[in-house]
């Protein structure tokens, strides 16, 4: 059967063509990623209700939607977070390959149903349901080194002229800035000024409910048919105030005698940010910290090029002067630099396959045919991956690795057999690979299969570790039923092509002599390890003492080896944690972060961020005082 495609050369050229132009169409829109994705979907719904605590959050909001929430199509879990700034988020686990559009519509779906029961204020404030991003992109710091821009205004502008345009960015599936900043009209009460004027909160939530709002007034002069009109007039209202002054100005009581009591008599009125809970620096500069998330699927590396042009455009077009910006943390820099150290292991293995079957084959054109066909196999391979829903990433890149090893036997096989036959019996090249495919298609066929079977059973393991065996064992069995396909095809046509007939002529000169040495020490090696066998292979209990040391072995050493899910890297980043007593402000907060600051900037290291200490006031903690943070640096060098 296979025979046939020596009288189709074309035909078997075709078909590997093909599969390297569908491989390699593969490579330029598979999405790139350090690991497969294992968390599960998920969905997050946020609330806020301004001025509440925690327990008041818990007690009105949380409660009521937990009990909606719980039992949705395909939820494994949930699990909520209250603070005493007023927010609140509901994060509901779903089971692994629930679609995420579907789990957000059925978790909004149960929201509604108690939409009424919870505070008036926390419908007004909104509920947001989203699915949740697990996979950190970037870090973007807006900052100025211009005194004049405070944090309230760098956050403002990038929420204004930034975030909508890096949103539009293709695969791009979460962006946001830490914190809350946008300007909203601060009313400071005077509790002392309330009290003699026997004024409450409720008065002046009250008065300004009242007064400043967004009215439709309609019209006047419309013409209805039953009365003449000449004159028609669109009534318009101020709506809802904007200025400081407009505030000042609301009446909160009056009298009969024409006395007014003002807002502006027992509060002081001003434009500021909503909330001043989180504060970002970046090298003592205030910023506005932009928080980028990857949409699933997506290729990290180009979306970070892409949203570093779109910034780079608009910084040029409309930052003020002083304003500029800096990626504090770039995912696709320690990606690119894992990747590329998989790809320079590939192609030494490649070299290496390549040197060795040319020192056991000792020709430059049979060493030319499995040469060939590696490549073919392994980039077919990435079509596949495209079509089981895969990315490339360090996992199927490692796959790949170890498949080199294992795509060459095919077509080393044929290669040999060619060689044997043309030594044996006199043949062209031609001829001996026509009886040579007839002789041992089924012995190809049976090989593939046999080494397929390895890697097909773990590809139907569950949870994350099975997603990492998965690509894996997919990965390999591709690449091995394609080599297969190669050696059936593709091998046969390159021998009848390229070998030439034996001559009987041995090769001179320092490579044939060097060739001739690593002969002479293989057989001699050969025959060593014959005599070997030949003394061993009746001691049957001398090999079953030898096979129980090794599996005690390897169970004393799976028992002292740490075991963990994915190795840890150094990303060149430090995170820090500073904990402080109950009921201390953000702003001490702050003050203290800015002191540790201080000390770790003078250990930065260049294209490095900001190096912070780990600082916990915890009992029973190590504890790391900011007086000998240089020092704990200096230690770590």
């Amino acid at each position: 059967m296979f025979s046939k495609f020596l009288h189709r050369p074309a035909l078997a050229i075709v078909i590997s063509i093909l599969m390297l132009f569908l491989g390699g169409l593969s490579i330029k829109t598979l999405p790139i990623s350090q690991f497969p994705s294992v968390a599960p979907p998920s969905v997050v719904v946020t609330v806020a209700y301004p001025g509440a605590s925690a327990n008041v959050l818990v007690d009105s909001v949380l409660v009521i939607l937990e009990q909606a929430i719980n039992g949705v199509p395909d939820m494994r879990y949930m699990a909520s977070a209250a603070t005493s700034a007023g927010e609140a988020t509901i994060q509901i686990v779903f089971e692994p390959g629930t679609d995420p559009n579907v789990a957000v519509l059925n978790v909004q779906n149960r929201i509604q149903t108690v939409k009424n029961r919870l505070p008036p204020l926390v419908e007004r404030e909104g509920i947001i349901v989203m699915q949740a991003m697990t996979s950190m992109l970037m870090y973007v710091n807006i900052y100025s080194t211009d005194k004049g821009h405070d944090q309230n205004f760098l956050y403002n502008y990038a929420f204004v002229n930034l975030l909508p345009e890096i949103k539009r960015v293709r695969g791009i599936g979460s962006a946001t800035i830490l914190g809350s900043r946008q300007y909203a009209m601060r009313v400071w009460l005077d509790l002392d000024r309330m009290r003699a004027y026997n004024l409450s909160s409720e008065d002046v939530m009250k008065a300004l409910a009242e007064q400043s709002m967004i009215g439709s007034p309609g019209r006047l002069g419309q013409a209805t048919g039953k009365k003449s009109q000449t004159v028609e007039y669109v009534l318009t209202w101020v709506g809802r105030y904007n200025k400081p002054k407009q505030y000042e100005d609301i009446i909160l009581r009056a009298n009969g005698d024409g006395e007014f009591i003002h807002l502006k008599d027992v509060a002081d009125v001003e434009l500021g940010p909503s909330y001043y809970n989180i504060y970002s620096d970046i090298d003592g500069n205030p910023s506005a910290a932009i928080v980028l998330k990857q949409l699933p699927g997506t290729n990290a590396a180009v979306v970070i090029e892409e949203v570093k042009k779109q910034l780079e455009e608009i910084k040029e077009s409309s930052f003020p002067p002083g304003m500029t910006y800096e990626v504090s943390y770039d995912v696709s820099s320690f990606l690119e630099a894992s990747i590329e150290q998989v790809l320079h292991t590939l192609f030494e293995a490649f070299v290496l396959v390549s040197l060795v079957v040319y020192l056991f084959l000792g020709d430059v054109r049979s060493t030319l045919i499995p040469t060939l066909a590696v490549p073919v196999s392994l980039i077919g391979t990435f079509f596949f991956l495209q079509m089981f829903g895969m990315s490339i990433n360090l996992i199927t890149l490692f796959a790949l690795v170890l498949a080199i090893g294992v795509v060459v036997d095919d077509a080393i096989v044929v290669v040999e057999a060619v060689h044997a036959k043309m030594h044996e019996k006199h043949l062209s090249p031609y001829q001996a690979t026509r009886e040579v495919v007839n002789e041992i298609s089924g012995a190809i066929i049976a090989i593939t299969l046999v080494m397929t079977a390895v890697f097909v059973p773990v590809t139907f393991m569950t949870g994350p570790v099975g997603t990492f065996y998965r690509q894996f064992g997919i990965t390999m069995a591709t690449s091995i039923i394609l080599s297969g396909i190669v050696a059936l095809t593709l091998t046969p046509v390159l021998c009848a092509m390229i070998l030439k007939p034996h001559t009987g002529v041995k090769k001179r000169g320092p490579l044939g002599m060097l060739l001739y040495v690593f002969d002479r020490g293989v057989e001699k090696v050969t025959r060593g390890y014959a005599a070997f066998l030949r003394r061993i292979v009746t001691q049957r209990t001398f090999t079953l003492l030898v096979i129980a040391g090794f599996c005690a072995g390897i169970y004393a050493v799976n028992t002292k080896l740490p075991a963990g899910f994915i190795p840890l890297e150094d990303q060149g980043m430090i995170y820090g944690i500073i904990q402080t007593p109950p009921r201390i402000n953000d702003r001490i907060h702050q003050c203290e972060i800015t002191r540790i600051a201080g000390h770790c900037q003078e250990y930065r290291r260049d294209k490095l961020g900001l190096l912070i200490g780990r600082l916990r006031s915890s009992d029973g903690r190590p504890r790391i005082e900011c007086g000998n943070l240089p020092d704990q640096f200096e230690a770590m060098g």
